[in-house]
């Protein structure tokens, strides 16, 4: 994983980047990771380094989320807002989990807290059962710290990252 530097964040943020770093390194399979808020605004991400701007600078580059985090958190988004709505209509209470399985991989969604979410990106031969488990487990590491302002660290960390670039 390639993450942006730590260097000045807080313990808090310093510590959802181990978590992050250690659900990509733990799960075999997994193809891209990442946090995003209630807005939809990325957080955290296991590839912050492949934004928008590299991908177009890579003509060979695939569209989706293995080209761009960005495309990943609107995708996540998405199929959170998605999944929200329709639990409401339906008054079955609380999204939990939303699993997408494709021909060439899967996409799994985890609300974390306030709205936030975490969504993993997993290759076709990954196992469902062990993305869910340690996604369960990231949210419940996470989930108690993740507060407005620490989502605030993030977003302006991620942002001087882009800029730096």
């Amino acid at each position: 994983m390639t993450g942006p530097s730590t260097f000045g964040l807080s313990n808090e943020a310093r510590n959802l980047h181990w978590l992050l770093t250690n659900l990509v390194e733990e799960v075999p399979g997994l193809l891209s990771v990442a946090v995003v808020s209630s807005d939809g605004l990325l957080l955290l991400s296991s590839d912050p380094g492949r934004n928008t701007e590299a991908r177009e600078a890579d003509t060979g580059a695939s569209a989706g989320p293995r080209g761009s985090s960005a495309d990943l958190a609107t995708i996540i988004s998405g199929i959170g807002s998605l999944t929200i709505g329709a639990a409401k209509l339906m008054d079955y209470g609380g999204v939990k989990q939303t699993m997408v399985a494709m021909a060439e991989g899967s996409l799994f969604v985890m609300s974390i807290s306030d709205g936030s979410l975490l969504g993993v990106h997993g290759s076709p031969d990954c196992d469902m059962s062990v993305v869910a488990y340690h996604m369960a487990l990231f949210v419940g590491r996470a989930g108690h710290v993740l507060t407005p302002e620490l989502r605030s660290e993030l977003r302006k960390s991620l942002e001087t990252a882009g800029s730096a670039r």
